[in-house]
């Protein structure tokens, strides 16, 4: 299946922005992490069908209430076997 990394930008920490993407990402069927990274972004890495990563990253370019994010930076990468969707 086709995985894709994005990373948000802007006020996506201390925010439940990966929790939030989490509960995005489990009812768009996908499978992957969200983790913060050291310089106050979130990674996300996410597999699934095409429409379901297209539809994640047009949620995250907005995410939860308490978010402002920036910009939302999408790679499509090597496929992977992901099971489950966890923050880290």
């Amino acid at each position: 299946m086709p995985t894709a990394k994005f990373i948000a930008n802007g006020r996506v920490q201390g925010v439940f922005y990966r929790a939030s993407t989490r509960d995005q990402a489990l009812a768009l069927g996908l499978a992957g992490y969200a983790k913060n990274l050291p310089d106050g972004r979130v990674e996300v890495l996410a597999t699934g069908t095409a429409d379901a990563l297209d539809a994640l990253e047009c949620w995250m370019r907005q995410g939860p209430p308490t978010a402002k994010v920036d910009a939302v930076q999408r790679d499509d990468v090597a496929e992977q076997e992901l099971h489950g969707f966890h923050t880290r």
